[in-house]
């Protein structure tokens, strides 16, 4: 059983300058222009990067152990979603502190067993001012996975939207953004591990990729994002065509190949004036 009582990690705090690099390289892997000096809504996920050491990392190249990583045997990790609220942005050149607490936990039992639902709150503050607020949840399950998904559609999927982006994310794409959120996952860039050991049927896309890409719809129409809300509900592989769309009223999704939804979100921007 998934116990967390007693487990009550205190809250933790980082602080870096904002460099422009890590912008051009992810602006360089969705062929786009670097967003200048303001970074956009989620971009700073390329910054604050855990590095642990190689003897720290488990055999699917998670770390084994972290501050904010529940108590669980055989871990397997998962990202669900989260939301994110910027009353300023974050700049290039900037010296932010990420303030990092356990935001919530739930241990709940659904059809694959027992899973474990925790809530990391992140605020970022320039000059001690809060300019950010961001909460990630992350679902962690023990053991080997008891069902194996049904093999994917490869047929690309329909959309009519206002604004669309069609992607197919193949290996080296999945490569290159391990690389730049310093994500040792084996399961985004080993094949063999992915489908034999952890059951997928291929190289599983990066959840905040797709994060990232439901908000170059707006970013891409010239509008500004400082609140949204994204969940991840089914996973896109290596290889599936994929669809981002969305509107101007800030509903988006990915639509993956078979009626598949991976990822739904919402987001808004500033409020009027005048």
């Amino acid at each position: 059983m998934i116990a967390l009582d007693g487990w009550e990690p205190k809250p933790l705090e980082t602080a870096e300058r904002v460099d422009a690099a890590p912008s051009a390289a992810l602006a360089g892997l969705l062929d786009v222009e670097p967003p200048g000096e303001e970074l956009p809504p989620l971009w700073h996920w390329l910054h604050f990067l855990d590095r642990p050491a190689q003897r720290e990392l488990g055999p699917d190249g998670h770390p084994l152990a972290g501050h904010f990583l529940p108590p669980i045997p055989d871990r397997r990790r998962m990202f669900a979603g989260g939301r994110y609220l910027a009353r300023e942005p974050m700049r290039v050149g900037d010296v932010v502190t990420r303030r990092s607490e356990l935001a919530s936990t739930a241990v709940k039992t659904g059809r694959s067993g027992e899973m474990a639902f925790v809530t990391v709150r992140h605020t970022f503050l320039r000059d001690g001012v809060a300019i950010a607020v961001e909460e990630q949840d992350l679902v962690y399950r023990s053991g080997d996975p008891d069902t194996r998904p049904e093999p994917p559609s490869y047929k690309p999927p329909q959309a009519d939207e206002p604004w669309t982006l069609a992607m197919n994310a193949d290996p080296v794409l999945l490569f290159r953004f391990s690389a730049l959120t310093y994500n040792a996952h084996r399961i985004h860039y080993d094949e063999a591990y992915a489908t034999g050991v952890e059951g997928h049927p291929g190289l599983v896309v990066h959840g905040p990729l797709l994060a990232l890409l439901c908000l170059e719809l707006p970013r891409r129409a010239g509008q500004a994002v400082t609140e949204l809300s994204f969940r991840a509900r089914r996973p896109v592989y290596a290889g599936q065509p994929f669809v981002a769309a969305g509107s101007p009223d800030g509903e988006l999704e990915i639509r993956a190949p078979g009626g598949v939804t991976a990822m739904t979100a919402t987001c808004s921007g500033p409020p009027a004036t005048g």
